[in-house]
């Protein structure tokens, strides 16, 4: 039988060799680096200092460990929110929960931020069944949970993979939030839904991704043409100009190359797609002219065992353009001034970085 995709950010060990060898960028793009030695870097969002947040996914810990889906995991408070500004990085908030592999790869933990007023909310990823969390030490307890910092203060506002356990018994994931008027939207890349958590932390649906059928890959030993289903995998949700939500789709094992889509949720309607053809998508952003840009995780498929990504603009014809494809396991992409900010090397721990390339 095949297992459910539990995958956000995180990927199998096997892929992670090709980490050694990055891709190099074309110089002409002129890409620069503004973070370095980051442990395995995610979402980001610009507060209203000017300052650039990143998540940081942390690198695991000496336990306890658990069985995961890809290995075991062991858990750590290595998780952080890393603040850059003026060309200085500082964590300022540590101590968030971490479980990843012995190595610190596949790590779930701090997955995205977004700021109000001077807080910092986030959510954090999770592989662990809720009820084994009790298990856990100090901040431990707050995997899963959509959190708030201010200061050196963390608190819980909703526990996301507990509201998936009820239909789903191995939880939830969250992994990106998105604040709105009435509330965040959280993305639940293992329970493939959209989420709304309230000011008063009450959680409901907003949307559901479906599974799709695709061809099973040769590894599986199965006949020539057998199909299986690969779950949708939700990653990233963003207001588009028209105040839709517009969610990036990973796919979930096999992981298969061009199925990945973005749909358009408005909120009592069913999803659609707007775009489709890409591979892995982790993230999703619109520059100032409106224009969609996609980020993948892997150009060719996360079991191709090459996690060179891609930053792809979507032509209003809806053709693709490779803006770059000098990336190394992407995991978060912000657009400002003209310029997109990836959190690349995103499956890395002490080695992620934040590059900033100029659009065309």
């Amino acid at each position: 039988m095949i297992s459910r995709a539990r995958m956000g950010p995180a990927i199998g060990a096997a892929l992670l060799v090709t980490l050694l060898t990055p891709a190099v960028a074309s110089a002409h793009q002129r890409v620069t680096t503004i973070a370095t030695g980051l442990d395995n870097p995610r979402g980001m969002t610009f507060g209203p200092d000017g300052a650039l947040y990143v998540a940081e996914a942390g690198k695991g810990g000496a336990g306890p460990c658990f069985s995961g889906p890809e290995g075991n995991v062991c858990f750590g408070p290595s998780g952080a929110i890393t603040k850059i500004s003026h060309g200085r990085q500082t964590r300022v908030a540590t101590g968030l929960p971490s479980l990843a592999g012995p190595d610190g790869t596949q790590a779930f933990g701090p997955a995205d931020v977004a700021t109000v007023g001077g807080a910092l909310i986030f959510p954090s990823g999770n592989v662990i069944p809720p009820a084994a969390r009790g298990g856990l030490p100090g901040s431990g307890k707050n995997a899963g949970w959509l959190l708030w910092a201010a200061g050196r203060n963390v608190f819980p506002l909703a526990d996301i993979s507990g509201y998936t356990a009820q239909t789903l018994p191995d939880g939830g994931n969250p992994n990106s939030v998105t604040l709105t008027p009435r509330g965040a939207v959280v993305t639940d890349s293992a329970g493939n839904s959209l989420l709304r958590v309230a000011p008063n932390g009450t959680i409901s649906t907003l949307a559901t991704f479906p599974s799709q059928m695709v061809d099973a890959p040769p590894s599986l030993g199965l006949p020539p043409g057998t199909q299986i289903p690969s779950e949708a995998v939700p990653t990233s949700a963003i207001v588009g100009p028209d105040g839709a939500f517009y969610v990036s789709q990973l796919t979930g094992f096999p992981f298969p190359a061009s199925k990945a889509s973005v749909f358009r949720v408005v909120p009592g309607k069913q999803p659609t797609v707007v775009a489709t053809g890409f591979t892995n998508v982790i993230d999703l952003a619109f520059d100032r002219r409106g224009s969609l840009y996609v980020l993948e995780v892997s150009h060719k498929g996360l079991l191709s065992g090459d996690l060179t990504g891609a930053l792809i603009k979507v032509k209003r014809d809806g053709t693709h353009q490779v803006v770059n494809s000098g990336l190394t396991g992407p995991a978060g992409l912000l657009i400002k001034d003209n310029a997109a900010y990836v959190s690349d090397c995103g499956v890395c721990p002490a080695t992620g970085t934040v590059k900033r390339i100029p659009l065309p």
